[in-house]
């Protein structure tokens, strides 16, 4: 029976040196990584999701033991409205001091009982600035992905996000709707736009679209801020004959808000409290932005960021957007089950038709 115990010991001090998280792709740096397991002598084991229904619906189906997620706000608005997470112990957070107050006391967590903020993305349009400019498009408006006229010249080489929330953002923002308004007939409005567009597009792809974009099997995608900045880098380093810009259209976009949280089925929290308080750090939230491409809502990280994202030019303001920018931003809201029902049912008329 000995060694039975000894068994067990040994694995529950496995699982207190090992640390769950569950992220978005291409949403934190290995560096980052590596610094904390050498910091805190653990291990950090990662998995990922491309869209927050996916993560949504592991957790629903029983996933369980991730000791730290990376939701977005809505996103968190769910979790904390089915219980599924822990309160913060902010006493072990010293460095919560460090965040921007226009960040805290966010719509989905007032007085951040649950949430610390991480990153901000902007879902926006990233495109070859060679192939668009040779075939006389617009950059900055939605039509692109949704009207015929320019759908024509592109037709095959455009993917759109595999996401009912941020697909269907997008068509109600181009109607001058906002992207939570729950109005069903307009619902129905941004269902028949997009299926209107769906036989000029290659495909719905919310993972690889940075490579495609990289390799130029596509010339226009929409997708997240930070995987444009990542497209962009990765282009010109493999010495490409052409370059990725991206752009907020001129209809308006979403904003997202992703927060650290820590789920209730996680066996460290407090590793993950300690997780938490290293990427506060300034040096450290600082990668996010410069090796990311993220918005970042860390003061104490500005300092640590290359002056380069500070000067003017469209692609910045994607990233730190600023006050006439962030007046055409929206945050996705939670929705009941009643509309989650009726989304789901326009979404799977939208994939199978």
């Amino acid at each position: 029976m000995r060694w039975l115990l000894l068994l067990c010991l040994a694995g529950a001090a496995h699982a207190a040196d090992t640390l769950y998280l569950y992220n978005w792709n291409n949403y934190i740096s290995d560096a980052s990584v590596a610094r904390f397991e050498a910091q805190c002598g653990c291990r950090v084991v990662r998995d990922y999701y491309s869209d927050n229904e996916e993560m949504l619906a592991k957790l629903a189906a029983g996933a369980s033991g991730y000791d730290l997620l990376v939701p977005t706000g809505n996103a968190v608005e769910a979790l904390i409205r089915s219980r599924q997470l822990r309160p913060l112990d902010k006493s072990r957070l010293p460095s919560l001091k460090n965040l921007k107050p226009e960040f805290l006391n966010a719509f989905f967590d007032p007085g951040n009982r649950y949430s610390v903020p991480y990153a901000y993305t902007v879902t926006l349009l990233g495109y070859n600035i060679e192939k668009l400019a040779a075939l006389n498009l617009p950059t900055d408006t939605w039509a692109l992905i949704f009207e015929p006229r320019y759908l024509a010249k592109l037709k095959g080489r455009v993917t759109v996000l595999d996401s009912q929330r941020e697909l269907i953002a997008a068509a109600m923002r181009y109607l001058g709707y906002s992207v939570n308004d729950r109005d069903a007939a307009k619902w129905n409005r941004a269902r028949d736009l997009i299926l209107r567009a769906k036989p000029y597009w290659a495909a719905f792809n919310a993972s690889s679209y940075i490579k495609e974009l990289t390799v130029g099997n596509i010339w226009l995608a929409h997708g997240y801020s930070s995987d444009m900045f990542q497209a962009r880098a990765d282009a010109k380093k493999a010495g490409r004959p052409f370059h990725i810009g991206y752009s907020i259209p001129k209809e308006g976009a979403v904003l997202a808000l992703d927060s650290m949280v820590l789920h209730k089925t996680g066996r460290s929290p407090e590793l993950a409290l300690r997780f938490i308080d290293f990427m506060l750090e300034g040096r450290n939230s600082s990668e996010l932005t410069n090796l990311i491409g993220s918005g970042n809502p860390n003061r104490a990280a500005m300092r640590y960021i290359d002056p380069e994202f500070f000067q003017a030019s469209a692609d910045n303001r994607a990233i730190f957007p600023d006050a006439s920018t962030l007046g055409r931003l929206e945050m996705l809201r939670d929705l009941d089950r009643r509309q989650r029902r009726i989304l789901n049912r326009l979404w799977t008329e939208i994939k199978l038709r």
